[in-house]
């Protein structure tokens, strides 16, 4: 009887503070992963071999990797096309409605999939996300592609065009991916002012206190940075440097940017209770081995 009243008394308390309830887990801690721009989640050469690969290693565990449409054709289209805002909500969404996911999850995504799985960690705590790994992510934006994946393809034309005509236009910022987090260092303003995902997740059009809280939560953000990256400009934005403000050319890393040192999203702290780990690969976007997948990113899968 005693027994009974503690759980509910702590049940009781529970729902007083309008949280979830977290029983215990059975099993290993289920990963969610997110795909860059141009692939999908299933693609066997990319996602779905790295969904292999966990699953080999860590029997049992469930891994769900994120398709955006009815199917695996809309999944690509939408990594250029689906406004990133919706896509979170979306995702949010899901894994809200996923019974695997209940006790919490760990989260990697590839390039573009990274930050936007750090804005699910920033906007949607429940339910709780507990490492997130950034795989090449670009989470200061970036300020060119010098190498648009299927480069010959029509797509890349567009999207180089689309940005050429007004990056920072509601038009293009509503239906263009990639527009989304350009983050423009010559002209911070309009960028600031008109940038409707990028800007609003790292604090820049105002402090959210909630997507500091949310992030600070997490117990290990890893974010890995490739050194022959000819995709992301820069590549200093895999570890969350950018451009020096005002130019183009000169690159700062994280604990130089006011992002670190006013600690807008909690960055500063959670560097000095050891939450932020930075992994580094020397090979070109995406581009890593099988052995240094297992030694790197398994430990932070269990």
């Amino acid at each position: 009887m005693a027994t009974l009243r503690l759980v509910s008394a702590a049940l009781l308390t529970c729902l007083l503070v309008g949280g979830r309830c977290w029983g215990p887990r059975a099993g290993p801690v289920p990963l969610v992963m997110w795909h860059g721009m141009g692939d999908s989640c299933c693609n066997p050469g990319s996602l779905g071999y790295i969904k292999k690969m966990v699953e080999n290693k860590i029997p049992g565990i469930y891994v769900l990797s994120l398709q955006i449409g009815n199917n695996l054709v809309e999944d690509t289209e939408n990594s250029y096309f689906m406004n990133v805002n919706k896509q979170v909500m979306l995702v949010c969404d899901k894994l809200a409605k996923d019974p695997h996911l209940q006790g919490g999850y760990n989260s990697m995504g590839f390039s573009q999939g990274s930050q936007f799985l750090r804005a699910v960690a920033q906007r949607c705590p429940s339910p709780p996300m507990f490492n997130l790994i950034s795989i090449g992510g670009q989470h200061q934006g970036v300020f060119g592609f010098p190498r648009c994946p299927g480069e010959k393809s029509r797509i890349c034309d567009w999207l180089r065009k689309m940005l050429d005509l007004g990056v920072y236009t509601k038009v293009v910022q509503e239906r263009l991916v990639q527009a989304e987090y350009w983050h423009d260092p010559v002209k911070e303003e309009e960028y600031r002012e008109n940038s409707i995902f990028l800007a609003d997740i790292n604090q820049e059009k105002g402090i959210n206190e909630t997507y500091k809280k949310n992030l600070m939560a997490l117990k290990k953000f890893v974010m890995v940075k490739f050194l022959n990256d000819s995709m992301v400009d820069p590549p200093a934005s895999e570890w969350f440097g950018y451009y020096r403000s005002g130019q183009a050319k000169e690159t700062i890393p994280l604990k130089e940017t006011s992002l670190y040192t006013k600690d807008l999203l909690g960055l500063q702290q959670m560097d000095k209770a050891g939450k932020l780990v930075f992994l580094s690969v020397a090979g070109d976007h995406l581009r890593f081995s099988e052995e240094w997948f297992y030694t790197n990113i398994i430990p932070f899968l269990h």
